[in-house]
């Protein structure tokens, strides 16, 4: 039976049920002059055409258009009766919506008898659960097509069953998933829906728990020899989160973020200005944690960073360093594009200028020829541009970066004495921490303090912050590691080995 509302969580659940039954009922109004041959027809196209059905049960949801990936995704959970995944989508991508719109699909169609819906407390569980038992009790159209889905005597609040035969339970982790067999029907369905949280990520015990109770009193609840469908939605808050454990056992581990490796929005419904504003109000680790599934919780290989005043370029060696990204052979790294000036002085290396971020090429190149032009409207001489060109790079160094350098200096008439940097660099996080935190630690590296409220010197300064073994984004460390080298090595020599100034007339010339 229903719990007596007391709590102030009760209270608040009251409002949002009420709120939820008021809009399904006015966005799902139904034809009341349809012939009943008529409805047994268009139920069986909508039952066949999953897309539109979800269309026309949820006008209320399907407010714009599926992305690809949202299609992809749902042809999946539905075409396989015994499947796992896992979907790492971000913020503003739909995940709790569309996987509601799947189960009551699967529901409504006869397959699935047994759902259980989880989440990280009893009383999340509950919130999950409100939008699918308010579907069935103010939904017209369903009640029009299904007929009233109500079940006397089973119908409340936690656990619930639809005429159609279907049990619906909320659990909270930790609770206990027995006895949730239904009539001869052992779970079949099981939605589990933000299951993390920060306090609980940080404690390896409770995250070993966590997992243990989900793979040993969960999902131990399903029957051997009939299939089960899990569905995992969250994001990968964490190193140590229960979505990134899960996805490694997963048939389909999907991790999508707001925007592609290009720097697109990866959903129509989120356009670039609309990110764009979001972004703008908070941190860059707090974008790349809740949008990017990029998890920034700090470290303590730079503990201190140090900005302050850049002495006269015309005094210091400077070079500028790019790395240039994405390759012919890695095409989908998701990684920065970036473009750093890194001036040196006696013992003390000064970032000047750095532009990082994923770009497009041309936007690329256009940061090179700035970043050039600021270096010698500052008074640096003789200034080295270097472009990491190792086994990856190569040949969308040759083939794609340098035409377009050329084709822009011919138009400019700026030529960059260009140096393809061809080191064959090993592990990326020894190499960085090797080179880069002993100058920090002494207090050596330096930070153009007139740059620290630029956007990319924000990402670079976050990105040093939060480097460890484990970041998947250290594309601006990793770029000033290759300027620092550079300027020792240009200490040994009066030029580095292989420098060659190009002809802009020869056969590069576009």
């Amino acid at each position: 039976m229903a719990r007596t509302i007391t709590a102030a969580s009760d209270v608040d659940y009251i409002k949002a049920w009420r709120e939820f039954h008021e809009n399904y009922k006015k966005a799902t109004p139904v034809d009341t002059t349809e012939t009943a041959a008529a409805k047994i027809k268009r139920i069986k196209y909508l039952e066949n055409k999953p897309e539109e059905w979800f269309k026309y049960y949820f006008p209320n949801y399907c407010t714009s258009e599926p992305a690809e990936f949202h299609k992809r995704a749902t042809v999946r959970i539905l075409s396989n009766a015994e499947w796992y995944e896992v979907r790492a989508w971000s913020r503003e991508l739909a995940k709790s919506a569309r996987s509601m719109m799947e189960f009551i699909y699967l529901a409504m169609t006869g397959k699935l008898r047994n759902i259980l819906l989880v989440s990280n407390s009893y009383d999340n569980a509950r919130r999950l659960l409100l939008p699918f038992k308010t579907f069935f009790e103010a939904n017209l159209r369903i009640i029009n097509d299904y007929e009233k889905q109500e079940v006397f005597g089973s119908w409340t609040d936690n656990e619930f069953t639809i005429k159609k035969g279907c049990s619906f339970r909320a659990l909270g982790w930790g609770q206990s998933p027995r006895g949730t067999r239904k009539d001869n029907y052992r779970p079949d369905g099981i939605l589990i829906d933000d299951i993390d949280t920060d306090e609980d990520c940080r404690n390896e015990d409770i995250m070993t728990n966590k997992i243990n109770w989900i793979e040993q009193a969960l999902i131990a609840t399903r029957s051997i020899s009939n299939p089960i469908r899990i569905l995992v939605n969250g994001n990968i808050i964490h190193d140590n989160c229960a979505v990134k454990k899960l996805g490694e056992k997963a048939d389909k581990f999907e991790i999508i973020n707001i925007r592609d490796d290009a720097g697109k929005s990866t959903w129509a419904k989120n356009s670039e200005a609309d990110i764009n504003r979001t972004l703008s109000l908070i941190s860059y680790e707090s974008a790349q944690k809740e949008y990017y599934n990029n998890p920034m919780d700090g470290s303590d290989t730079f503990k201190d960073l140090k900005d302050g005043k850049i002495p006269r370029l015309k005094d210091c060696a400077v070079c500028i360093y790019a790395d240039p990204a994405t390759s012919n052979k890695d095409v989908s790294s998701g990684s920065h594009k970036g473009v750093g000036a890194i001036a040196k002085k006696g013992f003390d290396f000064f970032i000047v200028k750095c532009f990082l971020d994923t770009m497009s090429n041309a936007k690329f190149v256009e940061y090179l020829f700035e970043c050039y032009n600021y270096c010698k409207s500052q008074g640096a001489e003789n200034v080295r541009v270097y472009i990491e060109n190792n086994s990856l790079q190569n040949p969308f160094y040759e083939q794609v970066i340098l035409p377009a350098i050329y084709e822009r200096a011919n138009a400019t008439g700026v030529f960059l004495p260009i140096i393809g940097d061809d080191r064959d660099k090993k592990d990326k996080y020894t190499r960085i921490e090797g080179t880069l935190e002993p100058i920090n630690r002494l207090g050596h590296l330096i930070f153009n303090e007139k740059e620290a409220s630029d956007p990319h010197f924000m990402r670079l300064k976050a990105q040093f912050k939060n480097f460890s073994r484990k970041q998947k984004r250290m594309d601006g460390p990793d770029m000033i590691e290759g300027g620092v080298f550079k300027l020792r090595e240009n200490e040994v020599a009066d030029a580095p080995s292989g420098f060659e100034k190009f002809n802009f007339n020869n056969k590069h010339k576009m």
